[in-house]
């Protein structure tokens, strides 16, 4: 056998693997470069009893309001908390669409090994040699044209066709050369794909995490409320034994005696209204992680204290908010992702070279397939240019165009409403702490003016009304105050999902 031809085709071949590389058409993938200030616009260290500083941000971030509680749960939301789970099995779907992009820059390998018998038809054996035979009289002149076709058509009269056995095995391969950087743009995109799944599960994750700590944080804000309630109950009582005890002694009318009495009907029925709340907050709570409801009561029902937010709060550096908001780094990856399929879209302009290749034996006898002798081979590109598409490349290059320009515009919002999100957090966390003072000084005022009240209720100097509103106006300040107290804790838990932080500790167990 003669080589030189099969090492021409191969030398060829390694040509046109060559050129890849520098002839991709399309756009260039360049990651933008997000804005971000020197410094974050709104900390606070002067009033604030909680000051925030430009330092490191902690991974978990929840432990900074020292609530074992807190932290338990913080921790199954990882494993047990449904939208993320779910948002983790959608990640098989893009690996899944990486591997069949990465599959195409490699050569595509098959075997294939057939065994046929075969009977071909004796009648087309026999009309084909007759038109043989008149066509070697027309197209010839003499004696030895007329013997060759007086052969021909006596073969055709009696030739048979015998039962064959067939026998082959062979080895295919198929290699597209990607001149234009179509399976290379292809690639790149499923590569943006699965990276902007992976941030949206990270995104995921941190609003989950954000959910739970506001959930468990308006909670315990709520039960402590609730205890208030229970407090301004047996005030209530109290000066409402007192009104009693002078009605009977003729010293009032029954104005005040019923005045106390449908005070007390009133908060009873706050109370009854705050264990409904109360109750859907801890299924709420049930549900974020997986549960049934009421699985948590037990639970949550010991030890109800309002978390304290630590007296310095670390916001990391404005720099690096683009890196750390999933939700950025997902929008830059769907960035990428239109950019590439643009590319893709530009390379089906171009032709496709192709690369078809097979080696095997082929044989009429089982025990002549492994003689040399018997392969066949075969080697050499092929060539697919588009001339007539209708539009519909055209129309598919619009549309990619399109969804780059729509990505684009989509990344810079992602990142203007960032900051956004983490200025206003700054300006709601340093002034719930200004209200959360403001209410402890009413507070004070009110518990003196309330003693006050009392004792001159007591002496007859005063009318029950005056009572009555000083501890209303004590009792609402105190639910304001317990509010204040868990709003603060739900600021702070808004400020670290929207500074984006939570997710690296999941990321780094994987």
């Amino acid at each position: 056998m003669c080589v030189t031809p099969f090492i021409r085709v191969a030398f060829s071949s390694c040509v046109l693997l060559a050129l890849p590389g520098c002839l991709h058409v399309g756009p260039k993938y360049h990651a933008p470069k997000p804005w971000s200030p020197a410094h974050f616009e709104n900390l606070h260290s002067g009033n604030a009893f909680s000051m925030t500083e430009e330092t490191q941000i902690s991974v978990q971030w929840w432990k900074t309001f020292n609530d074992p509680e807190l932290t338990s749960l913080e921790e199954r939301v990882a494993t047990k908390n449904l939208s993320f789970l779910l948002a983790l099995a959608n990640l098989s779907e893009s690996r899944a669409q990486l591997m069949l992009a990465g599959a195409e820059r490699f050569p595509a390998l098959s075997a294939t090994g057939s065994y046929r018998r075969v009977q071909r038809s004796e009648k087309l054996m026999q009309e084909t040699l007759h038109r043989i035979g008149g066509g070697i009289v027309h197209g010839t002149h003499g004696q030895m044209g007329e013997l060759a076709s007086g052969f021909i058509e006596e073969a055709g009269n009696t030739a048979t066709v015998p039962l064959l056995n067939q026998w082959s095995s062979s080895v295919d391969a198929t290699y597209e050369i990607d001149l234009w950087g179509r399976v290379a743009h292809q690639y790149q995109a499923a590569k943006a794909g699965l990276q902007a799944t992976e941030e949206e599960r990270h995104a995921v994750l941190i609003a989950e995490e954000a959910d739970m700590a506001r959930g468990y944080l308006t909670l315990r804000g709520d039960q402590r409320r609730l205890l208030v309630m229970k407090e301004g109950v047996k005030v209530i009582q109290k000066i409402s034994d007192i009104a009693q005890g002078r009605y009977k002694g003729g010293l009032v009318s029954a104005v005040d005696y019923e005045s106390a009495q449908a005070r007390l009907n009133d908060t009873q029925a706050q109370i009854a209204e705050m264990n409904i709340k109360i109750a859907q907050e801890e299924n709420a709570l049930a549900l974020l992680l997986g549960e049934m409801p009421g699985s948590l009561n037990e639970e949550l029902e010991k030890n109800v204290i309002t978390p304290v937010v630590p007296p310095v709060v670390p916001v990391g550096l404005p720099s690096e908010l683009a890196h750390r908001r999933p939700d950025i780094r997902e929008a830059e990856a769907k960035l990428r992702f239109a950019v590439e399929e643009t590319g893709e879209a530009v390379a089906d302009f171009y032709p496709r070279v192709t690369i078809n290749a097979d080696f095997g034996f082929q044989t009429l006898s089982f025990r002549d397939l492994g003689f040399w002798n018997a392969k066949a081979w075969n080697v050499g590109p092929s060539i697919s240019l588009p001339i007539f598409q209708g539009g519909r490349l055209s129309g598919q290059l619009a549309l990619k165009k399109g969804a780059q320009k729509a990505a684009a515009i989509s990344y810079k919002q992602t990142v203007l409403q960032a900051w956004h999100d983490v200025d206003n957090a700054l300006t709601a966390y340093h002034d719930e702490q200004t209200r959360m003072q403001k209410l402890r000084d009413e507070i004070a005022n009110d518990n003196h003016a309330l003693k006050l009240a009392e004792s001159q209720y007591r002496s007859g100097l005063t009318n029950y009304l005056t009572v009555l509103s000083t501890e209303d106006q004590l009792l609402t300040a105190e639910l304001a105050l317990a509010e204040n107290e868990a709003t603060v804790a739900t600021s702070l838990a808004r400020l670290y999902n929207a500074l984006g932080g939570g997710w690296e500790n999941e990321a780094q167990s994987e």
